[in-house]
Protein backbone atom coordinates (compact mmCIF):
# COMPACT_ATOMS: atom_id res chain seq x y z
CA UNK A 1 0.00 0.00 0.00
CA UNK A 2 1.46 3.38 -1.02
CA UNK A 3 2.17 6.19 1.38
CA UNK A 4 -0.43 8.34 -0.33
CA UNK A 5 -3.14 5.75 0.31
CA UNK A 6 -2.14 5.68 3.95
CA UNK A 7 -2.27 9.44 4.01
CA UNK A 8 -5.85 9.47 2.73
CA UNK A 9 -6.80 7.72 5.93
CA UNK A 10 -6.30 10.92 7.87
CA UNK A 11 -7.55 11.74 11.31
CA UNK A 12 -9.99 14.18 9.76
CA UNK A 13 -11.09 13.43 6.24
CA UNK A 14 -12.63 16.85 5.73
CA UNK A 15 -9.42 18.62 6.68
CA UNK A 16 -7.30 16.46 4.45
CA UNK A 17 -9.58 16.97 1.48
CA UNK A 18 -9.36 20.72 1.94
CA UNK A 19 -5.57 20.59 2.06
CA UNK A 20 -5.48 18.44 -1.05
CA UNK A 21 -7.57 20.98 -2.97
CA UNK A 22 -5.26 23.76 -1.79
CA UNK A 23 -2.24 21.74 -2.86
CA UNK A 24 -3.64 21.15 -6.34
CA UNK A 25 -4.52 24.79 -6.77
CA UNK A 26 -1.11 25.90 -5.55
CA UNK A 27 0.79 23.50 -7.76
CA UNK A 28 -1.30 24.50 -10.76
CA UNK A 29 -0.79 28.23 -10.28
CA UNK A 30 2.90 28.55 -9.58
CA UNK A 31 6.10 26.75 -8.82
CA UNK A 32 7.68 26.98 -5.40
CA UNK A 33 10.58 29.38 -5.37
CA UNK A 34 13.67 28.63 -3.31
CA UNK A 35 15.10 31.18 -0.95
CA UNK A 36 16.43 34.14 -2.99
CA UNK A 37 19.88 33.59 -1.49
CA UNK A 38 19.89 29.92 -2.46
CA UNK A 39 22.61 28.62 -4.70
CA UNK A 40 22.03 26.18 -7.49
CA UNK A 41 21.99 22.71 -5.96
CA UNK A 42 25.42 21.13 -6.37
CA UNK A 43 27.35 18.53 -4.43
CA UNK A 44 28.60 21.33 -2.18
CA UNK A 45 25.15 22.81 -1.57
CA UNK A 46 22.80 21.59 1.12
CA UNK A 47 19.26 21.44 -0.24
CA UNK A 48 16.57 21.48 2.44
CA UNK A 49 12.77 21.31 2.34
CA UNK A 50 11.00 22.82 5.36
CA UNK A 51 7.48 24.04 6.12
CA UNK A 52 6.68 27.75 6.04
CA UNK A 53 4.33 28.71 8.87
CA UNK A 54 4.29 32.43 8.04
CA UNK A 55 3.13 34.31 4.97
CA UNK A 56 6.59 34.62 3.39
CA UNK A 57 10.12 33.18 3.73
CA UNK A 58 12.67 34.86 5.99
CA UNK A 59 14.52 38.00 4.98
CA UNK A 60 17.24 37.32 2.42
CA UNK A 61 19.82 39.11 4.60
CA UNK A 62 19.26 36.54 7.35
CA UNK A 63 19.86 33.61 5.01
CA UNK A 64 23.04 35.22 3.72
CA UNK A 65 24.18 35.82 7.30
CA UNK A 66 23.53 32.15 8.11
CA UNK A 67 25.46 30.98 5.03
CA UNK A 68 28.41 33.24 5.86
CA UNK A 69 28.38 32.20 9.51
CA UNK A 70 28.37 28.46 8.73
CA UNK A 71 30.42 28.57 5.52
CA UNK A 72 27.64 26.70 3.76
CA UNK A 73 25.70 27.19 0.52
CA UNK A 74 22.00 26.58 1.17
CA UNK A 75 19.16 25.83 -1.21
CA UNK A 76 16.05 26.03 0.98
CA UNK A 77 12.62 25.20 -0.39
CA UNK A 78 10.01 26.88 1.82
CA UNK A 79 6.71 25.06 1.34
CA UNK A 80 3.51 26.54 2.83
CA UNK A 81 2.55 24.43 5.83
CA UNK A 82 -0.98 23.83 4.53
CA UNK A 83 0.34 21.83 1.57
CA UNK A 84 3.57 20.57 3.10
CA UNK A 85 2.43 17.01 3.78
CA UNK A 86 1.24 16.51 0.23
CA UNK A 87 4.47 17.92 -1.21
CA UNK A 88 6.65 15.84 1.10
CA UNK A 89 4.87 12.60 0.30
CA UNK A 90 4.98 13.35 -3.41
CA UNK A 91 8.76 13.80 -3.11
CA UNK A 92 9.02 10.42 -1.37
CA UNK A 93 6.87 8.62 -3.92
CA UNK A 94 8.77 10.14 -6.86
CA UNK A 95 12.13 9.65 -5.11
CA UNK A 96 12.92 13.35 -5.59
CA UNK A 97 13.75 14.30 -2.03
CA UNK A 98 16.07 17.13 -1.13
CA UNK A 99 19.22 16.19 0.74
CA UNK A 100 17.44 17.15 3.96
CA UNK A 101 13.68 16.96 4.50
CA UNK A 102 11.74 17.99 7.57
CA UNK A 103 9.09 15.45 8.61
CA UNK A 104 6.60 16.53 11.27
CA UNK A 105 5.82 14.16 14.13
CA UNK A 106 2.22 13.79 12.97
CA UNK A 107 3.40 12.83 9.46
CA UNK A 108 6.08 10.43 10.69
CA UNK A 109 3.74 7.46 10.33
CA UNK A 110 3.55 8.09 6.57
CA UNK A 111 7.34 7.92 6.25
CA UNK A 112 8.02 4.72 8.16
CA UNK A 113 7.69 2.47 5.13
CA UNK A 114 10.13 4.68 3.22
CA UNK A 115 12.57 4.41 6.12
CA UNK A 116 12.27 0.64 6.10
CA UNK A 117 12.81 0.71 2.33
CA UNK A 118 16.27 2.21 2.90
CA UNK A 119 15.46 5.67 1.50
CA UNK A 120 17.05 7.52 4.43
CA UNK A 121 20.43 7.41 6.12
CA UNK A 122 20.66 5.96 9.60
CA UNK A 123 22.51 8.65 11.56
CA UNK A 124 22.74 7.13 15.04
CA UNK A 125 26.31 5.81 14.64
CA UNK A 126 27.60 9.28 13.66
CA UNK A 127 26.24 11.52 16.42
CA UNK A 128 29.08 10.91 18.88
CA UNK A 129 31.53 12.29 16.30
CA UNK A 130 30.22 15.83 16.80
CA UNK A 131 30.63 17.91 19.98
CA UNK A 132 27.10 19.32 19.94
CA UNK A 133 25.11 16.52 18.32
CA UNK A 134 26.42 14.07 20.89
CA UNK A 135 24.72 16.14 23.61
CA UNK A 136 21.24 15.67 22.14
CA UNK A 137 18.67 14.45 24.64
CA UNK A 138 18.83 10.64 24.71
CA UNK A 139 15.21 10.19 25.80
CA UNK A 140 13.92 12.36 22.93
CA UNK A 141 16.15 10.52 20.47
CA UNK A 142 14.66 7.28 21.80
CA UNK A 143 11.15 8.60 21.04
CA UNK A 144 12.12 9.00 17.38
CA UNK A 145 13.62 5.55 16.79
CA UNK A 146 12.34 3.15 14.16
CA UNK A 147 13.17 -0.47 14.90
CA UNK A 148 15.73 0.75 17.41
CA UNK A 149 17.58 2.98 14.91
CA UNK A 150 17.91 6.78 14.59
CA UNK A 151 17.14 8.48 11.29
CA UNK A 152 16.66 12.14 12.13
CA UNK A 153 17.69 15.19 14.14
CA UNK A 154 14.79 16.44 16.19
CA UNK A 155 13.08 19.80 16.51
CA UNK A 156 11.92 20.10 20.09
CA UNK A 157 8.64 21.18 21.65
CA UNK A 158 7.10 21.28 25.14
CA UNK A 159 5.31 18.04 25.99
CA UNK A 160 2.08 19.90 26.78
CA UNK A 161 0.93 23.42 26.02
CA UNK A 162 -2.74 22.63 26.61
CA UNK A 163 -5.02 24.78 28.73
CA UNK A 164 -8.02 27.11 28.67
CA UNK A 165 -8.06 30.61 27.16
CA UNK A 166 -10.80 32.76 28.74
CA UNK A 167 -12.22 36.27 28.54
CA UNK A 168 -10.89 37.85 31.75
CA UNK A 169 -13.06 40.95 31.35
CA UNK A 170 -16.14 38.69 31.23
CA UNK A 171 -15.03 36.88 34.36
CA UNK A 172 -14.58 40.21 36.13
CA UNK A 173 -17.98 41.54 34.99
CA UNK A 174 -19.75 38.41 36.21
CA UNK A 175 -17.82 38.24 39.49
CA UNK A 176 -16.18 34.95 38.60
CA UNK A 177 -12.68 33.57 39.01
CA UNK A 178 -10.82 31.41 36.48
CA UNK A 179 -12.09 27.84 36.90
CA UNK A 180 -10.13 25.38 39.00
CA UNK A 181 -12.37 22.32 38.64
CA UNK A 182 -14.64 20.71 36.07
CA UNK A 183 -17.73 21.93 37.93
CA UNK A 184 -16.37 25.47 38.06
CA UNK A 185 -15.54 25.30 34.35
CA UNK A 186 -19.13 24.26 33.59
CA UNK A 187 -20.45 27.17 35.67
CA UNK A 188 -18.16 29.69 33.94
CA UNK A 189 -19.28 28.47 30.51
CA UNK A 190 -22.91 28.67 31.62
CA UNK A 191 -22.51 32.25 32.84
CA UNK A 192 -20.65 33.18 29.66
CA UNK A 193 -23.66 31.87 27.73
CA UNK A 194 -26.63 33.11 29.78
CA UNK A 195 -25.21 35.86 32.04
CA UNK A 196 -25.00 38.58 29.34
CA UNK A 197 -21.23 38.95 29.76
CA UNK A 198 -20.94 41.53 26.96
CA UNK A 199 -23.69 43.65 28.55
CA UNK A 200 -25.72 44.20 25.40
CA UNK A 201 -28.95 42.87 26.91
CA UNK A 202 -29.17 39.96 24.48
CA UNK A 203 -28.44 36.26 24.82
CA UNK A 204 -26.04 36.15 21.88
CA UNK A 205 -22.89 34.62 23.36
CA UNK A 206 -21.75 31.06 23.94
CA UNK A 207 -19.41 29.80 26.64
CA UNK A 208 -17.05 27.57 24.65
CA UNK A 209 -16.02 27.73 20.99
CA UNK A 210 -14.76 24.37 19.74
CA UNK A 211 -13.79 22.86 16.39
CA UNK A 212 -13.81 19.57 14.51
CA UNK A 213 -10.72 18.13 16.17
CA UNK A 214 -10.85 15.57 18.97
CA UNK A 215 -7.12 15.90 19.59
CA UNK A 216 -6.17 19.57 19.53
CA UNK A 217 -9.67 20.87 20.11
CA UNK A 218 -11.37 20.76 23.52
CA UNK A 219 -12.09 17.04 23.82
CA UNK A 220 -8.70 15.48 24.56
CA UNK A 221 -7.71 18.18 27.04
CA UNK A 222 -11.04 17.85 28.88
CA UNK A 223 -10.53 14.10 28.71
CA UNK A 224 -7.21 14.37 30.52
CA UNK A 225 -8.92 16.43 33.25
CA UNK A 226 -11.16 13.40 33.76
CA UNK A 227 -8.09 11.19 34.06
CA UNK A 228 -8.47 9.44 30.71
CA UNK A 229 -5.31 7.58 29.61
CA UNK A 230 -3.36 9.24 26.82
CA UNK A 231 -4.10 7.02 23.85
CA UNK A 232 -3.70 3.77 25.76
CA UNK A 233 -3.96 2.40 29.28
CA UNK A 234 -1.44 -0.22 30.35
CA UNK A 235 -2.99 -2.59 32.88
CA UNK A 236 -1.12 -5.68 34.06
CA UNK A 237 1.05 -5.64 30.94
CA UNK A 238 -1.91 -5.39 28.54
CA UNK A 239 -3.05 -2.39 26.53
CA UNK A 240 -6.55 -0.94 26.49
CA UNK A 241 -7.45 1.89 24.06
CA UNK A 242 -8.42 5.09 25.84
CA UNK A 243 -11.86 5.18 24.21
CA UNK A 244 -12.73 1.88 25.93
CA UNK A 245 -12.25 3.38 29.42
CA UNK A 246 -14.91 4.85 31.76
CA UNK A 247 -13.04 8.16 31.81
CA UNK A 248 -13.48 8.58 28.06
CA UNK A 249 -17.22 7.98 28.45
CA UNK A 250 -17.32 10.54 31.28
CA UNK A 251 -15.69 13.09 28.98
CA UNK A 252 -18.24 12.43 26.24
CA UNK A 253 -21.04 12.88 28.79
CA UNK A 254 -19.54 16.21 29.90
CA UNK A 255 -19.27 17.44 26.31
CA UNK A 256 -22.78 16.17 25.58
CA UNK A 257 -24.10 18.20 28.53
CA UNK A 258 -22.34 21.30 27.22
CA UNK A 259 -24.01 20.66 23.87
CA UNK A 260 -27.45 19.87 25.27
CA UNK A 261 -27.35 22.94 27.54
CA UNK A 262 -26.27 25.25 24.73
CA UNK A 263 -22.91 26.13 26.26
CA UNK A 264 -20.89 25.22 23.16
CA UNK A 265 -21.33 26.18 19.51
CA UNK A 266 -23.88 23.79 18.06
CA UNK A 267 -21.87 23.18 14.90
CA UNK A 268 -18.61 22.35 16.69
CA UNK A 269 -18.20 18.96 14.92
CA UNK A 270 -17.80 20.78 11.58
CA UNK A 271 -16.28 24.10 12.74
CA UNK A 272 -12.85 25.04 11.41
CA UNK A 273 -10.06 26.43 13.57
CA UNK A 274 -10.37 29.76 11.77
CA UNK A 275 -14.07 30.05 12.63
CA UNK A 276 -13.41 28.93 16.20
CA UNK A 277 -10.76 31.63 16.62
CA UNK A 278 -13.06 34.26 15.12
CA UNK A 279 -15.81 33.40 17.58
CA UNK A 280 -13.48 34.30 20.45
CA UNK A 281 -11.92 37.30 18.70
CA UNK A 282 -15.29 38.80 17.75
CA UNK A 283 -16.83 38.36 21.20
CA UNK A 284 -19.26 35.59 20.28
CA UNK A 285 -17.59 33.09 22.64
CA UNK A 286 -15.86 33.40 25.99
CA UNK A 287 -13.40 30.51 25.95
CA UNK A 288 -11.44 28.07 23.81
CA UNK A 289 -9.55 25.00 24.99
CA UNK A 290 -6.27 24.26 23.27
CA UNK A 291 -2.75 25.62 22.99
CA UNK A 292 -2.13 28.38 25.53
CA UNK A 293 0.56 29.95 23.30
CA UNK A 294 -2.26 31.02 20.95
CA UNK A 295 -3.45 33.54 23.56
CA UNK A 296 -1.14 36.52 22.74
CA UNK A 297 -2.03 36.45 19.04
CA UNK A 298 -5.73 36.06 19.82
CA UNK A 299 -5.50 38.98 22.23
CA UNK A 300 -3.82 41.18 19.61
CA UNK A 301 -6.59 40.52 17.11
CA UNK A 302 -9.33 40.82 19.70
CA UNK A 303 -8.29 44.23 21.01
CA UNK A 304 -8.37 45.63 17.49
CA UNK A 305 -12.13 44.97 17.59
CA UNK A 306 -12.70 45.69 21.28
CA UNK A 307 -9.88 47.53 23.11
CA UNK A 308 -11.46 46.62 26.47
CA UNK A 309 -11.31 42.88 25.83
CA UNK A 310 -8.83 40.94 27.95
CA UNK A 311 -7.78 37.30 28.10
CA UNK A 312 -6.42 35.05 30.82
CA UNK A 313 -5.37 31.41 31.08
CA UNK A 314 -6.06 28.36 33.24
CA UNK A 315 -4.18 25.07 33.14
CA UNK A 316 -4.97 23.27 36.43
CA UNK A 317 -8.49 21.83 36.35
CA UNK A 318 -9.21 19.41 39.18
CA UNK A 319 -10.90 16.21 38.08
CA UNK A 320 -11.95 12.91 39.68
CA UNK A 321 -8.34 11.68 39.71
CA UNK A 322 -6.66 14.96 40.60
CA UNK A 323 -4.69 17.06 38.12
CA UNK A 324 -3.51 15.81 34.77
CA UNK A 325 -2.90 16.92 31.21
CA UNK A 326 -2.13 14.82 28.16
CA UNK A 327 1.30 15.08 26.60
CA UNK A 328 2.72 14.62 23.15
CA UNK A 329 6.10 13.37 22.04
CA UNK A 330 8.84 15.87 22.85
CA UNK A 331 9.80 16.26 19.19
CA UNK A 332 7.73 18.25 16.72
CA UNK A 333 9.52 16.73 13.77
CA UNK A 334 12.75 15.38 12.33
CA UNK A 335 15.31 16.49 9.77
CA UNK A 336 15.91 13.37 7.68
CA UNK A 337 18.63 12.64 5.14
CA UNK A 338 17.95 11.19 1.68
CA UNK A 339 20.18 8.36 0.52
CA UNK A 340 19.56 9.20 -3.12
CA UNK A 341 20.41 12.88 -2.79
CA UNK A 342 23.31 12.31 -0.37
CA UNK A 343 25.42 9.81 -2.24
CA UNK A 344 28.34 9.19 0.12
CA UNK A 345 29.04 8.82 3.81
CA UNK A 346 31.52 11.69 3.51
CA UNK A 347 28.80 14.01 2.24
CA UNK A 348 26.42 12.89 4.99
CA UNK A 349 29.06 13.66 7.60
CA UNK A 350 29.60 17.15 6.16
CA UNK A 351 25.86 17.84 6.38
CA UNK A 352 25.74 16.58 9.94
CA UNK A 353 28.67 18.93 10.65
CA UNK A 354 26.46 21.79 9.39
CA UNK A 355 23.74 20.85 11.88
CA UNK A 356 26.33 20.54 14.62
CA UNK A 357 27.42 24.09 13.71
CA UNK A 358 23.82 25.31 13.96
CA UNK A 359 23.83 24.39 17.65
CA UNK A 360 26.59 26.92 18.44
CA UNK A 361 25.52 30.22 20.10
CA UNK A 362 25.88 32.56 17.12
CA UNK A 363 23.93 30.37 14.67
CA UNK A 364 21.27 29.12 17.07
CA UNK A 365 20.50 32.62 18.34
CA UNK A 366 20.36 33.94 14.78
CA UNK A 367 17.70 31.34 13.98
CA UNK A 368 15.81 32.05 17.20
CA UNK A 369 16.03 35.83 17.51
CA UNK A 370 17.56 37.33 14.37
CA UNK A 371 20.57 39.59 14.14
CA UNK A 372 21.95 40.94 17.40
CA UNK A 373 21.72 44.72 17.47
CA UNK A 374 19.00 44.71 14.82
CA UNK A 375 16.32 42.40 16.20
CA UNK A 376 17.52 41.89 19.77
CA UNK A 377 20.10 42.88 22.34
CA UNK A 378 21.48 40.97 25.32
CA UNK A 379 20.48 42.11 28.81
CA UNK A 380 21.16 40.19 32.02
CA UNK A 381 22.35 37.29 29.90
CA UNK A 382 18.99 37.06 28.11
CA UNK A 383 17.70 38.07 24.68
CA UNK A 384 15.83 41.37 24.89
CA UNK A 385 13.66 41.93 21.83
CA UNK A 386 14.08 45.42 20.35
CA UNK A 387 10.58 46.84 20.46
CA UNK A 388 10.73 48.84 17.24
CA UNK A 389 12.04 45.76 15.40
CA UNK A 390 9.45 43.36 16.83
CA UNK A 391 7.16 43.51 13.79
CA UNK A 392 9.99 42.86 11.34
CA UNK A 393 11.27 40.09 13.62
CA UNK A 394 7.88 38.36 13.50
CA UNK A 395 7.80 38.56 9.71
CA UNK A 396 11.43 37.89 8.86
CA UNK A 397 12.92 35.87 11.69
CA UNK A 398 10.12 33.56 12.82
CA UNK A 399 10.25 31.45 9.62
CA UNK A 400 13.89 30.70 10.42
CA UNK A 401 12.85 28.83 13.56
CA UNK A 402 11.87 25.98 11.22
CA UNK A 403 15.60 25.24 10.82
CA UNK A 404 16.35 24.83 14.53
CA UNK A 405 17.20 21.53 16.17
CA UNK A 406 17.10 20.90 19.93
CA UNK A 407 15.57 24.35 20.23
CA UNK A 408 14.40 24.03 23.85
CA UNK A 409 17.27 22.18 25.50
CA UNK A 410 20.24 23.71 23.67
CA UNK A 411 22.04 25.76 26.37
CA UNK A 412 23.57 27.96 23.66
CA UNK A 413 20.19 29.55 22.91
CA UNK A 414 19.55 32.58 25.08
CA UNK A 415 16.47 32.66 27.26
CA UNK A 416 14.10 35.47 26.35
CA UNK A 417 13.99 38.52 28.60
CA UNK A 418 10.53 39.24 30.01
CA UNK A 419 10.98 43.00 29.74
CA UNK A 420 8.55 44.38 27.19
CA UNK A 421 6.97 40.98 26.61
CA UNK A 422 3.21 40.51 26.48
CA UNK A 423 2.07 39.36 29.96
CA UNK A 424 0.00 36.65 28.25
CA UNK A 425 3.16 35.37 26.56
CA UNK A 426 4.91 35.19 29.92
CA UNK A 427 1.89 33.55 31.55
CA UNK A 428 1.56 30.96 28.77
CA UNK A 429 5.23 30.01 29.15
CA UNK A 430 4.88 29.73 32.93
CA UNK A 431 1.77 27.53 32.78
CA UNK A 432 3.29 25.40 30.02
CA UNK A 433 6.24 24.74 32.30
CA UNK A 434 3.81 23.92 35.12
CA UNK A 435 2.12 21.32 32.90
CA UNK A 436 5.31 19.29 33.15
CA UNK A 437 4.34 18.49 36.74
CA UNK A 438 1.17 16.60 35.77
CA UNK A 439 1.79 14.95 32.42
CA UNK A 440 -0.18 11.93 31.25
CA UNK A 441 2.13 10.04 28.90
CA UNK A 442 1.22 7.71 26.07
CA UNK A 443 2.73 4.32 27.02
CA UNK A 444 3.00 3.22 23.37
CA UNK A 445 5.35 6.06 22.31
CA UNK A 446 8.32 3.72 21.84
CA UNK A 447 6.34 0.76 20.52
CA UNK A 448 5.53 -0.27 16.98
CA UNK A 449 2.36 -1.79 15.58
CA UNK A 450 2.49 -2.59 11.84
CA UNK A 451 -1.31 -2.58 11.69
CA UNK A 452 -1.46 0.86 13.28
CA UNK A 453 1.17 2.18 10.86
CA UNK A 454 -0.80 0.92 7.84
CA UNK A 455 -4.46 1.35 8.85
CA UNK A 456 -4.51 3.11 12.22
CA UNK A 457 -5.77 6.42 10.80
CA UNK A 458 -8.64 4.70 8.95
CA UNK A 459 -9.59 2.77 12.07
CA UNK A 460 -9.45 5.95 14.16
CA UNK A 461 -12.13 7.42 11.89
CA UNK A 462 -14.57 4.84 13.30
CA UNK A 463 -13.99 6.13 16.83
CA UNK A 464 -13.85 9.75 15.65
CA UNK A 465 -17.33 9.49 14.11
CA UNK A 466 -18.74 7.49 17.02
CA UNK A 467 -17.49 10.02 19.57
CA UNK A 468 -19.14 12.94 17.80
CA UNK A 469 -22.34 10.96 17.21
CA UNK A 470 -22.55 10.15 20.92
CA UNK A 471 -21.99 13.76 21.99
CA UNK A 472 -24.68 14.90 19.55
CA UNK A 473 -27.14 12.29 20.88
CA UNK A 474 -27.30 10.28 17.67
CA UNK A 475 -26.16 7.06 19.36
CA UNK A 476 -26.30 5.90 22.99
CA UNK A 477 -23.71 4.11 25.14
CA UNK A 478 -24.61 0.74 23.63
CA UNK A 479 -24.19 2.19 20.15
CA UNK A 480 -20.79 3.55 21.06
CA UNK A 481 -19.67 0.19 22.45
CA UNK A 482 -20.76 -1.48 19.23
CA UNK A 483 -18.48 0.88 17.31
CA UNK A 484 -15.59 -0.21 19.53
CA UNK A 485 -16.38 -3.79 18.54
CA UNK A 486 -16.40 -2.65 14.91
CA UNK A 487 -12.97 -1.04 15.43
CA UNK A 488 -11.64 -4.29 16.94
CA UNK A 489 -13.09 -6.42 14.16
CA UNK A 490 -11.57 -4.29 11.38
CA UNK A 491 -8.07 -4.43 12.79
CA UNK A 492 -8.07 -2.82 16.22
CA UNK A 493 -7.63 -6.17 17.95
CA UNK A 494 -4.47 -6.68 15.87
CA UNK A 495 -3.14 -3.32 17.05
CA UNK A 496 -3.75 -4.31 20.67
CA UNK A 497 -2.03 -7.66 20.17
CA UNK A 498 0.96 -6.09 18.40
CA UNK A 499 1.42 -3.46 21.11
CA UNK A 500 1.19 -6.18 23.77
CA UNK A 501 3.85 -8.22 21.98
CA UNK A 502 6.09 -5.17 21.44
CA UNK A 503 5.80 -4.22 25.10
CA UNK A 504 6.60 -7.76 26.27
CA UNK A 505 9.64 -7.85 23.97
CA UNK A 506 10.87 -4.46 25.18
CA UNK A 507 10.41 -5.49 28.79
CA UNK A 508 12.32 -8.72 28.21
CA UNK A 509 15.19 -6.84 26.57
CA UNK A 510 15.32 -4.46 29.52
CA UNK A 511 15.54 -7.36 31.98
CA UNK A 512 18.31 -9.03 29.98
CA UNK A 513 20.53 -5.92 29.92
Amino acid sequence: MSIRKNMLRSFCVRTFCLLTVIALLASGCSDDQPTPAAKRDTDNTISIMVPLHQSKPPNNDLIEALQKMTGTALNIEWVPNDIYRDRMINAIETNSLKKVTFVSQTDYVFVKNAIRSNMFWEIGPYLDLYPNLKTLNKSILEETTIDGKLYGLYAERPPSRQGIILRKDWLDKLGLKPPGSLDELYNVLKQFTYGDPDGNGRQDTVGLADRSDLIFGAFKTLSSYFGTPNGWALQEGKFIPDFATPEYMNTMNYMKKLYDDGLINKDFPVTSKQVQRYMLISGKAGAVIGTMQDAPKLSDEMTKINPQAELTLANRILGPKGYGVWSIESFSGLFMFSKKAIKTEEELRSILAFYDRLMKPDASNLLQYGIQGVHYTVKDGKALIIKKANESRNADVMPLEALLIANLSNPAILKIHEEGQDPLFVMADRLTADNNNMLIRNPTENLTSPTYDSTGAELWQIIYNATYNYMLGRIDAAGFRSEIVNWERKGGSNIIEEYNEAYAKLKAQSINR
